[in-house]
C-alpha cells in the first residue's frame, strides 16, 4: 500500500468522480483508476461502487475512508517534523549599521536554527515588497503610511555630521548645525529619501540659513571619499558612522536637541511574519 493509493482513493471519495479527482490531481484518469484498483486488488475489497451511474462508496471504501485520512494526516505531519524552519526574508538600506549586526546576532541567539536572507532594497521597492509578501519584514525610516503594510516603532536614529577631518569643527565634541551654514552640503536627492532631506533642510531653515548646495551625491561612500577632499558636509546615521573607518572624515554629534529619525519595522497588515515576536524581541534586546 502507497501513500499515493491513499491520496488518490482520498480525492476520489471526496468528489465522487474520477474525472474531477484526477483534474483535481493534475493527473490522467486512467491513473487514477490503475491505483484504485491496485489498492482494491491488495486489500482484497472493492471500495467504490461504479454499477450505477455514480460513483459510490462500498461499506469497505466508508471504513478506509477515515483510516486513509490519518494515515496521510500522520505523513505530513512526518515531513513537517524533519523539514527546516521556513527562513525569513528582511529587507534592509545603508545606514543601519551596528543596529543590522546586534539585531541579527540577538535573532540568532533566540532562533539558532531559521535562516535569515537579506535584501538591500530602497524604502519604496522595500514597502512594495512587504505589500505583496516578497519580503517577511523591513527596517525603514519616517516613511509614508502604504496601504496592506504597518510599521511597528522600534527606535530612534540619531544623525551626526560628516566634515573633513581637517577642518576646525571636526575636532569638537560636539556641532550646532548653524555653524555648517558656510559649508555646502551633499544630500542624496529627495525622491529618494525624503524624510531625511526635509529633516536636514528643515533644521538648517530653523537655524537661519539656506544650505549651500554641494555636488551631486552618489553613494555614501562616493559622498565621504569627496568630503575626505573638500569642505564640504553630510549627514550619516550615528550607528553607521560607528562602524564606518576614514582618516580623512570626521563624525561629530549635533548639539542638542540633535537630529534624529525614528527606524521601525515594516510588516504586512493582514498576515504578520514568522518569527515576528521573536523578531521584536531580538530588536528590544538591541536596544537593551
Amino acid at each position: 500500500m502507497e501513500l499515493r493509493q491513499l491520496t488518490y482513493f482520498v480525492t476520489v471519495a471526496e468528489e465522487l468522480h474520477f474525472g474531477r479527482a484526477a483534474e483535481h490531481l493534475h493527473i490522467v484518469q486512467s491513473a487514477v483508476s490503475q491505483q484504485i484498483r491496485r489498492l482494491e486488488r491488495e486489500l482484497g475489497a472493492e471500495l467504490f461502487d461504479r454499477s450505477s451511474r455514480h460513483v459510490r462508496l462500498t461499506a469497505a471504501g466508508e471504513r478506509l475512508l477515515p483510516e486513509a485520512r490519518a494515515v496521510l494526516a500522520a505523513a505530513e505531519r512526518a515531513r513537517a517534523a524533519v523539514a527546516p524552519p521556513p527562513g525569513l526574508r528582511i529587507g534592509t538600506s545603508t545606514g543601519l549599521g551596528e543596529h543590522l549586526d546586534r539585531v541579527l546576532a540577538a535573532f540568532a541567539r533566540h532562533a539558532p536554527d531559521v535562516p535569515v536572507e537579506l535584501f538591500s532594497l530602497p524604502a519604496a521597492e522595500r514597502l512594495a515588497r512587504i505589500a505583496d509578501g516578497r519580503l517577511d519584514a523591513a527596517f525603514v525610516r519616517a516613511v509614508e503610511p502604504r496601504p496592506g503594510v504597518r510599521v511597528l516603532p522600534l527606535w530612534p536614529d540619531p544623525l551626526v555630521a560628516a566634515l573633513p577631518a581637517t577642518h576646525p569643527l571636526a575636532g569638537r565634541p560636539e556641532v550646532g548645525i548653524e555653524e555648517l551654514a558656510g559649508l555646502p552640503l551633499i544630500l542624496t536627492e529627495r525622491r529618494n529619501n525624503p524624510a531625511l532631506v526635509d529633516l536636514v533642510v528643515g533644521a538648517c531653515h530653523g537655524a537661519g540659513f539656506e544650505p549651500l548646495p554641494g555636488p551631486v551625491s552618489g553613494s555614501l561612500q562616493d559622498t565621504l571619499a569627496t568630503i575626505g577632499t573638500r569642505p564640504l558636509w553630510t549627514v550619516v546615521y550615528a550607528s553607521h558612522a560607528r562602524v564606518l573607518h576614514s582618516s580623512r572624515v570626521a563624525f561629530v554629534p549635533f548639539r542638542a536637541p540633535g537630529l534624529a529619525l525614528s527606524t521601525g519595522l515594516a510588516v504586512r497588515a493582514s498576515a504578520p511574519p514568522p518569527y515576528l515576536d521573536t523578531l521584536l524581541l531580538a530588536c528590544g534586546d538591541h536596544e537593551g
